[in-house]
This record gives C-alpha cells, structure tokens and sequence, in this order.
C-alpha cells in the first residue's frame, strides 16, 4: 500500500494505524490522510487523488481519512457532495472512519466520551493490547503518541474544530503504558501530539485565566493544566530518552510546565500555535491570551536552563492577513518573530474556506486584500528566514545527539534535540553507528 500524508502530525499517527490495520491488509492502492486546515491545503490532496485514480490498476483503490473524509470520527456520508471533482471516481475512492475499527481502541475511548456525563472526569482507560504495534511494523523511527483529542474553543479561524468534536484526554497511566510497551521494542522517542496538549486535564479547553476568576469568585478554586504533572510522571516512571512535544497551545503553559521543560530527556524545541502577535487579531480569533501574554511567555521560553547546555528552539504557527489586521497588527506580529528569535515559522495566508465547508471569520467584514497578503507573506517570511539562518550559524561546531531515521548507503537523516535537520552534508559523526534507531553523537560543520 503506498500512501500519502498531508497535514499534522496527528495525520502521521493514523496514517501508521491503517497501514497496519486488518482492513487494508489485503488490500492494494494508496491511502492518502487529508487535511482541511485552508483552501489551498484541501486543493492539494484533492489534486493528488484526481491524478492517482487515474493511474491506479482496475483493483486498486485510493483510501481516504483525516478531516476531509470524516466528522466526529466517521467516514462523511455526504463526501462526495462536498467534494463534487471527486464524485465521477467513486468506484476507485474509499472514504474511511479516523482509524480502523478492528484495531483502534480511540474508537471505544469515543463511544466511552460520548456517554460520559458532564461532570465526570474527562479520562478513559484504553486497552493497550488494541494499540501494540512491533517496532518493525511502524512507518516511522519515533512513536507518535496521542494524549489528548479534539477541542472545544472554536477559534473563528478553524475547520478542523469541526471535524474533531470534543476535548478530552486520556489517563497519565495508559500513556505510560504505552510508552513502556515502545521501550520494549526498543523505541528511542516518542512525541506528544495532538491540539490542545498543555490543556491535558482540563474538562475543556475554555478553563483559562478567565475561567480561574469566575471560580474564584464563587469560592472554588481552580486546578489549572495538569500537564506538568503528565511530564513529571512520564520523567518518573519511563527511561525513554527523547520525549518531543507536539504544537502547544500558549494559553495553558504555565510555570510549572516551563520548568520540567528544562529537563534534558524533553526536546529544547518548543512549537507553539501563536496565530497573531496583535491583542485585536487574537480576541477576533477568539484566542484565549493577548499581547503581553504572549511575550512573556516567549521569554520565559528563552530562559529555560538545560544542563546539557543545548540551545532552545521556538517554532509558531501563525496566520497573516485576518480580517481587520492592519499595518499595526502586522507589525505585532512581525516582532514577535524577530524580538524572541523564531527560529521556524509555520506561516499560512488566512483562509476564508470558499470552498465546501465554510469558517466564521470567512464572513466576517474587511477581508484583506491579495495584495497585502502577498506583500506582508514575503515580509514575514523574509525574515523567518533570515532568523532560522542566524540560529543555524551560531550553533556550528556543537555536539549534539541526533537519532538516525534513514539510512541510504553513505546518507542518512535524523534531527538533533533542538530540532535540527542532520544530515551527511551539514554533520559529521564523532561516535556512534551509523544505524537507524541508534543515537549518535554528531557535530554541526
């Protein structure tokens, strides 16, 4: 089965739990895992599937998952009507469930959240022996482990919130577990992944700083993200070297969470999901923080001490030309950027989602001009670039521990703690094997 992957990490995930599930087995094609977060990313998948039928043999099929072929889990009934380009193919396309039932214990966790009651605690026990995979059977060297689903926040910007459906998380045992299990198998690291991670318990992913003031008011008191707690726990009860943490959403990192941040078994690379740098873009995205939120936590970011001495790296996520922004909000945003040293960013034009499913702020007033957008993307990733090259060069001749995931005769790839691409051409090994799996220590030239 060949496949594709557009989208998040949380894409890679399943993308690995149906290419080894009992479904697919015998089955022959390509699976592609979708995604929705703009028009133009629907465009690309949609392209791709348009041109794979086309060459497919008479029993091949293309497979289809991930937010554009489901809601709240399942396959979309009305797929086709929303995506009527694809409707003359639908004896070569498949639409398939967010994972395989035969196999998926987030299918059970589901139906479990489904019938919860509200005021019952937001965690389920999944049966691991559901989700074991043998190392040699993954697509990937590291484990993509998800924590966390779905998302109550309906920031105005979002499709993908309506794909999920709620927030909830799973409990710090089975996830330990499942760690255990990889380390059994010889895993080297895992990655946290999922949306809302630092909202992991949470009832919902509305329990911010304002939330915390109207409990206070009625004399109770406010617990806040246990995800430093989740952290500490891992650290505690599991020997895996390297624990990455997936995209973090700003409004639940505390101090608590930036200190365990610090220890050197967690990547000093620290994805955020940003947005906008301007207090009136944010409360127009019906994000949960502001301006100077956001600063001081970049800061306190750039201090987290390591005693492996590794350089931090921070990488966002953000959206340019929203409705309404002016120059000022460009420029909010713009600093951000270059005052706290992004060192990766993940900028997209907003998207108004023309096309099929539709967004609130795609009708709000003020949309901003191709123009500007234009102009103010060149400007923003001018100087992304030019502030992940400075990161690059003053990181040259340092000793890093990178994990090997390909290896092609003399060529190989891995990433360093920090985040960096390594490579035959910009590394040069002073100890190890080269072998996937194994971790070596490399220099950067």
């Amino acid at each position: 089965m060949q496949y594709k992957v557009f989208g998040c990490k949380v894409n890679k995930y399943y993308t690995d739990k149906w290419l080894n599930s009992e479904y697919l087995s015998d089955k022959s094609g390509t699976f592609v895992a979708s995604c929705v977060v703009t028009d133009s990313a629907k465009r690309k998948w949609v392209r791709f599937v348009k041109k794979e039928v086309e060459i497919l043999d008479s029993e091949q099929k293309v497979y289809i998952s991930w937010c554009g072929a489901f809601k709240d889990w399942k396959a979309q009934d009305d797929f086709f009507d929303l995506y009527p380009s694809l409707a003359g193919f639908q004896e070569k396309i498949e639409v398939l469930d967010e994972a395989p039932q035969e196999n998926s214990a987030e299918v059970s966790l589901r139906a479990e959240e489904i019938k919860r009651d509200e005021s019952s605690k937001s965690t389920t026990k999944i049966d691991l022996s559901k989700l074991k995979k043998l190392q040699n059977s993954s697509i990937y060297t590291r484990k993509y482990l998800l924590i966390q689903w779905g998302c109550d926040s309906y920031c105005t910007f979002c499709l993908t919130v309506q794909k999920r459906g709620r927030h909830y998380y799973r409990s710090s045992e089975d996830i330990i577990d499942e760690i255990l299990e990889y380390e059994q198998e010889w895993g080297k690291e895992v990655v946290l992944t999922w949306v809302n991670l630092s909202a992991w318990g949470l009832q919902n992913t509305h329990e911010t700083k304002n939330f915390s003031q109207s409990l206070e008011k009625n004399g109770q008191k406010w617990q806040g993200s246990q995800f430093a707690k989740l952290l500490e726990a891992i650290l505690e009860n599991t020997s895996i070297p390297r624990i990455r943490i997936s995209s973090l959403g700003p409004e639940f990192v505390d101090d608590a969470v930036l200190k365990i941040l610090g220890n050197t078994r967690i990547y000093p690379h620290f994805h955020f999901s940003i947005q906008s740098g301007s207090t009136d873009v944010l409360r127009s995205m019906a994000r949960h923080y502001d301006w100077a939120y956001m600063r001081d936590l970049l800061q306190k970011t750039q201090d987290i001490k390591r005693d492996d001495g590794v350089s931090i790296s921070i990488w966002a996520d953000l959206i340019v030309w929203f409705p309404w922004e002016t120059e000022e909000d460009f420029t909010d945003t713009y600093k951000l950027v270059k005052d706290f040293n992004i060192t990766k960013v993940h900028a997209f034009p907003f998207s108004a989602h023309t096309m099929w499913e539709s967004v609130p702020a795609g009708k709000f007033k003020n949309q901003v001009s191709d123009e500007i957008k234009k102009q103010r993307m060149q400007e923003l990733m001018t100087l992304a670039d030019t502030v992940r090259s400075d990161f690059l060069a003053s990181e040259k001749w340092k000793r890093f521990q990178v994990l090997v995931e390909k290896v092609r005769g003399d060529t190989f790839s891995g990433w360093t703690e920090n985040y960096i691409e390594a490579n035959e051409t910009n590394f040069r090994l002073e100890s190890g094997t080269l072998q996937r799996n194994n971790i070596i220590q490399w220099i950067l030239i």
